[in-house]
C-alpha cells in the first residue's frame, strides 16, 4: 500500500468521525434531551410557538392538526409529519402527560393503546397550560434564532412560568446516553421552587418533604421508602415501583372479585387485560377464572377469582408477580442544562437551572419594559411641548410644505416626537388630554425607578420571582388537575422479600434425587414412593417438595452451596437428568441436603467435628454452576447436614452417645465461615442433630425422646459443652439418626 492510499484511508477515517461525531450531537440536542429551562425538546416547542402564531388560544376555535402540522413542517420543522403529530397528540392526551398542553378534538387515541386518528379528522388548540409557557415571548424575554431556512425565526427557548420538565417529564433516546424523567405535581414543585428562593442551601432531603416523589397521570402507587425516593433525586438515576390501586367488591352468598382502578404509567390496559387472559389459558394464574374490562372513562377492570375460598393476598401477590400491575419506572435526570451541555442532574440543580431561567426572564422583561417606557416618556414630553406651543405648531403646520423639519429646529424635538405631534387627532387638542399626559408621565417615571432598583438589586429580582411563583401557585391549585393523583405507601421490607419469592400460585412439585445422582420432578405433593421411577439397582436418596417457581438449595459435604431451578428440568418423563451435568459437583455422593429455597428462612449447617453456624437462605444462593463456599472446612473434616431453623433449641448427638441441648439463639449468624463448637468433643465425631420447640403440646420429639419437658432439663446446657449420655430408651434402640426416630 502506497502512501497516498493510506493517507486517504486516513482521511475517510477522520471523515467518518468527524461526522458521526456531528450526528451524535445533532441527535443528543435537536430530538432526545431536552432543555432544562422549559422541559421541551426542539419539535415540542416549534409546535406550541407555531400554534401561538396561529392564535389558537384556549378560548378560540378548534384547528384541524394537518394545517398545524403543515405549518410546524414548512415553516420550523422539516423532519416529516408524521414525527410532529405524534408529539402533537401525545400533549393532548391525559394518560400520557400529567398537565396536557393542547386540548384536543377528537379521537387522540386511549389508555388501551389505540392510536390516535389520521390529522385530517382530528383538531386542536393551546392548553392553559401552554399559555404559562408562552407568557412573556413578546416582551423580548428569550432569544430568537433563525429557521432552518432563514425565512424567519423562532424561540431557541420559551420562558415558561413553571418547571415542566419535572411537571410532564421527559423520554428519549440519542447516541450513548437517555433520558426518563417522570412527572411530577406542579403545585409541589413550585413550593419546593419557593423554599429555594427563601433557602438557597435547601438539601435534597428538605426538597422531598415538599416534593414527595412522582405523580402519575394514571394514578397508582408508588412503594420505595423515603430513603429510596432521596436516593434516586439525590443520584438522578434509579427507579421507582409503580402498583396499580384497587379494592375488592363483596357478592352474594360469600363470594368476591377484585377491580382494579388505576393502571401503573404508560401500561397498556388492552394488552395488560390480554396478558392476563393469556396467563389464565396456560393455567399460570391457578388462582383467577375471568377477566372483564368494564372500563368508562374511569378504569375498572374486574378479576374474578377460581374460587371464593381463594385468599385476596395470594391472588395480589399472583398478579403483581407476573404482569404488569405493578412495574418499575426508570429515571435518569440527563438534560442539555444551557441547552448545549448534556448532564445527568439532581432534583435541586434542576429546580435551580429553571429559577435562574425566571431570574434572567425577570431581568429580559424589565429591560424590555424600560426601553418600552423610555420611548413613551420621551413622546410624553413632546406632546407636552407642543400643548404649551399648541398655536405656533399649528401655523407651522398650516403654513410649512415640511412641517416635521420646521418643527424639530424651531423647538429642538426628535423625530419620535415630531410624528407623534404630527399624529395627534383635533379631538385630543384638549386640556384633559394634557392632564392625563402628565399623570401618565408621573406614573411612567415612578414604574421606570422601580424597574431600576430592580435591576440593581438581586435580593429585589428573586423577591419578583417568588412573587410570581406563589401567584402562579396559587392559580394552579383552582385548576382541576392539581390534586395528587399518585398515592406514597412505602412497602415494608420484609412483605417485600417475601413476595418477591412467594410462589404460592404455582404448582406443587416433587423432585426426588436418587443415591446414582438421577434427578427427576413429579407433579404434586405427598406422592407415594412407589409411583417414582428408578433405574435397576438405584435408591432413592432425597425427596423434595417444592413450588414450580421455586429454586432448590443443594448442599454438599465440601461445604458448597448450589442453586438449581426447575425449569432446567425437563418434563416429568422418564428417570430423570444427571444432576452433576447441571452443577459443579462431580461427586453427586456428597450431596448431604437438598432444600426448597425460601429468601426468609435461616438453616444450621454443622460438620463431623462438632462445628456449625446459622445461615440465611438467601446467602446460599448462587448466580454460578459453580457455586458458592459456605463451610471453611479444615482437612480432615466434612459437613454432614444441613436443616432448616424450626425451633427454639438445638439437640446434638455425638457418637459416643453423648447428648447435649441448647438454644438457638447461642449461634452466630453467618454469611460464610468455619463455624463455630456446637459440642465438645475427644475422639468422637457429631452423629446428628435436630431443631425443636419444647413448649409444644404433643411434640412427637419429647414423646419418642424424652419423657416429659421437665425430663429435658437434665441435659440442657451452653453450646460447646460435652453433654450427658442419651436417654436409655435410646440407647437400646442404637439410633443413629433423629429421623429413625419419627
Amino acid at each position: 500500500m502506497n502512501t497516498q492510499q493510506m493517507d486517504q484511508k486516513q482521511d475517510i477515517t477522520t471523515a467518518l468521525e468527524t461526522r458521526y461525531l456531528l450526528y451524535a450531537v445533532s441527535t443528543i440536542m435537536d430530538r432526545a434531551l431536552p432543555d432544562a429551562r422549559d422541559g421541551l425538546k426542539p419539535v415540542h416547542r416549534r409546535i406550541l410557538y407555531a400554534m401561538n402564531q396561529l392564535s389558537l388560544y384556549p378560548q378560540s376555535n378548534f384547528r384541524k392538526c394537518s394545517k398545524i402540522v403543515g405549518e410546524v413542517m414548512g415553516n420550523y420543522h422539516p423532519h416529516g409529519d408524521k414525527a410532529i403529530y405524534d408529539a402533537l397528540a401525545r400533549f393532548a392526551q391525559d394518560f400520557s402527560v400529567r398537565y396536557p398542553l393542547i386540548d384536543g378534538q377528537g379521537n387522540f387515541g386511549n389508555i388501551d393503546g389505540d392510536n390516535p386518528a389520521a390529522q385530517r379528522y382530528t383538531e386542536a388548540r393551546l392548553s392553559k397550560y401552554s399559555i404559562d409557557l408562552l407568557e412573556g415571548l413578546d416582551e423580548d424575554s428569550v432569544d430568537f434564532k433563525e429557521t432552518y431556512d432563514s425565512s424567519s425565526h423562532e424561540p431557541s427557548v420559551l420562558p415558561a412560568s413553571f418547571p415542566h420538565l419535572l411537571a410532564n417529564g421527559a423520554s428519549g433516546i440519542a447516541v450513548g446516553m437517555a433520558t426518563n424523567i417522570p412527572p411530577h405535581n406542579i403545585t409541589e414543585l413550585l413550593q419546593a421552587c419557593i423554599l429555594l428562593v427563601d433557602k438557597p442551601n435547601s438539601t435534597i432531603q428538605q426538597l422531598t418533604e415538599i416534593v414527595i416523589g412522582p405523580d402519575f397521570p394514571t394514578g397508582g402507587t408508588i412503594l420505595d421508602s423515603k430513603e429510596e425516593i432521596i436516593k434516586v433525586y439525590t443520584d438522578g438515576k434509579g427507579s421507582f415501583r409503580l402498583r396499580c390501586k384497587h379494592h375488592f367488591e363483596d357478592l352474594k352468598h360469600g363470594n368476591w372479585q377484585l377491580i382494579i382502578d388505576e393502571i401503573p404509567y404508560q401500561v397498556q390496559k388492552g394488552k395488560l387485560i390480554e396478558k392476563i387472559a393469556d396467563l389464565i389459558s396456560v393455567k399460570k394464574l391457578s388462582f383467577v377464572q375471568n377477566v372483564i374490562d368494564e372500563s368508562t372513562e374511569e378504569v375498572r377492570i374486574v378479576i374474578e377469582p377460581r374460587s371464593r375460598n381463594v385468599e385476596k393476598e395470594t391472588l395480589l401477590t399472583s398478579l403483581y408477580r407476573l404482569t404488569d400491575l405493578e412495574t418499575k419506572i426508570s429515571v435518569n435526570f440527563n438534560v442539555l442544562i444551557d441547552g448545549i451541555s448534556p448532564k445527568v442532574s439532581d432534583l435541586k440543580e434542576l429546580l435551580k437551572v429553571f429559577l435562574d431561567h425566571r431570574r434572567e426572564i425577570l431581568i429580559r422583561k424589565s429591560n424590555h419594559r424600560l426601553k418600552n417606557i423610555d420611548k413613551r416618556l420621551e413622546i410624553i414630553e413632546g406632546l407636552l411641548q407642543a400643548y404649551v406651543n399648541l398655536d405656533k405648531i399649528i401655523g407651522i403646520i398650516r403654513e410649512e410644505d415640511d412641517p416635521k423639519t420646521v418643527i424639530i429646529e424651531e423647538f429642538g424635538l426628535s423625530e419620535l416626537q415630531v410624528e407623534a405631534i404630527l399624529n395627534l387627532r383635533l379631538r385630543a387638542l384638549r386640556r384633559l388630554d394634557e392632564e392625563l399626559l402628565s399623570k401618565e408621565q408621573q406614573e411612567l417615571m415612578e414604574e421606570r425607578q422601580a424597574l431600576e432598583d430592580l435591576l440593581e438589586d438581586k435580593r429585589v429580582q428573586w423577591k419578583n420571582v417568588k412573587n410570581e411563583l406563589s401567584t402562579l401557585k396559587k392559580k394552579f391549585v383552582d385548576y382541576e388537575l392539581s390534586e395528587r393523583q399518585t398515592s406514597i405507601e412505602p412497602e415494608d421490607e420484609e412483605y417485600r422479600s417475601s413476595f418477591k419469592y412467594d410462589t404460592i400460585n404455582d404448582l406443587p412439585v416433587t423432585l426426588v434425587l436418587s443415591e446414582n445422582g438421577w434427578i427427576r420432578s413429579y407433579k404434586g405433593h405427598s406422592l407415594d414412593t412407589n409411583s417414582f421411577k428408578l433405574r435397576d439397582g438405584d435408591t432413592i436418596k432425597f425427596v423434595a417438595e417444592l413450588l414450580r417457581s421455586q429454586q432448590l438449595l443443594i448442599m454438599n459435604s465440601e461445604g458448597r452451596s448450589f442453586s438449581l431451578s426447575i425449569d432446567l428440568l425437563k418434563k416429568e418423563k422418564g428417570y430423570g437428568e444427571p444432576l452433576n451435568l447441571m452443577i459443579g459437583t462431580g461427586n453427586v455422593t456428597s450431596i448431604v441436603c437438598i432444600l426448597p429455597f425460601q429468601r426468609e428462612h435461616k438453616g444450621l449447617i454443622f460438620s463431623r467435628k462438632g462445628l456449625g453456624f446459622a445461615v440465611s437462605f438467601s446467602s446460599l444462593q448462587s448466580s454460578t454452576k459453580t457455586g458458592k463456599q459456605i463451610f471453611e472446612l479444615s482437612e480432615d473434616d466434612e459437613v454432614i447436614g444441613f436443616q432448616k431453623i424450626t425451633g427454639d433449641k438445638v439437640i446434638v448427638l455425638s457418637t459416643s452417645s453423648k447428648m447435649l441441648i441448647f438454644s438457638v439463639r447461642e449461634l452466630p449468624l453467618l454469611k460464610k465461615g468455619k463455624g463455630v463448637r456446637l459440642q465438645r468433643y475427644k475422639d468422637e465425631a457429631l452423629l446428628d442433630l435436630m431443631l425443636f420447640s419444647p413448649n409444644e403440646k404433643n411434640d412427637l420429639i419429647i414423646k419418642k425422646i424424652f419423657s416429659t419437658i421437665e425430663d429435658i432439663s437434665y441435659w440442657e446446657g451452653k453450646r460447646g459443652q460435652v453433654g450427658k449420655i442419651m436417654p436409655k430408651k435410646l440407647l437400646r434402640k442404637k439410633i443413629a439418626k433423629f429421623e429413625d426416630l419419627l
